[in-house]
């Protein structure tokens, strides 16, 4: 253990997730999405969180690129580096899910052992949805030109091509990007998101005062 661990407390916090669930009308999760650079990620999440906000929930995306240029910066692209980028996210989704919100991370996420470590520190606000496509039809896409970086050589450790990519073998969720299109693949999203979200058993909020 670390020896700092040792003087640290954690504080409790005032407000329970049962009373924040009843208050926002669903309880916090963490949308953990996988999957090839290509495979539609970032479009589904962005287009799932304009959803939800459009229905009055609270969600808010956590995108590779995005965590990279600010919280991440300081981190590469080596195997070590990409298991504490993971980490670190979940560790933040973790804390947004406490608070009630809908957490939507979009991420490769490459290896199983990550996967489970992030479902480990989430805890069971975790859901674990594959979004997939072939590499091929990923490479074909290649939005953003990194694949064929990658075939030269300019882009290094490059998940699917340089550096190694384990499918989730048993997700909570596959959306097929292949053979859909986004509006097909957004409904698949949805429907789930909002039973997973849905509060269960979760008590009225007593008014102030009231005995």
């Amino acid at each position: 253990m670390n020896a700092i661990l040792k003087h640290i407390t954690a504080v409790p916090q005032s407000v329970t997730p049962d009373e924040r669930a009843r208050a926002a009308g669903h309880t916090g999760a963490v949308i953990w999405m996988s999957g090839l650079s290509g495979s539609g990620k970032s479009t589904l999440a962005m287009a799932l969180q304009r959803e939800l906000f459009r229905r009055g929930m609270s969600a808010y995306v956590l995108d590779g690129d995005n965590i990279r240029s600010r919280l991440n910066a300081d981190l590469g692209f080596s195997a070590e580096d990409r298991t504490e980028n993971l980490r670190r996210v979940a560790e933040v989704a973790r804390l947004f899910a406490d608070a009630g919100t809908i957490v939507i991370s979009a991420f490769i996420s490459p290896s199983e052992a990550d996967r489970s470590r992030a479902r480990e520190i989430v805890g069971p606000a975790f859901h674990d949805v594959h979004i997939s496509a072939h590499l091929a039809t990923c490479e074909a896409r290649d939005v953003k030109g990194l694949y064929a970086k990658a075939r030269d050589g300019i882009v290094r450790e490059f998940t699917g091509i340089s550096a190694p990519w384990e499918p989730p073998q048993t997700p909570d969720l596959v959306v097929d990007t292949m053979g859909h299109s986004l509006d097909a693949s957004l409904s698949v999203l949805l429907h789930y998101v909002l039973r997973a979200v849905e509060p269960q058993d979760v008590p009225a909020l007593k008014s102030v005062g009231a005995r």
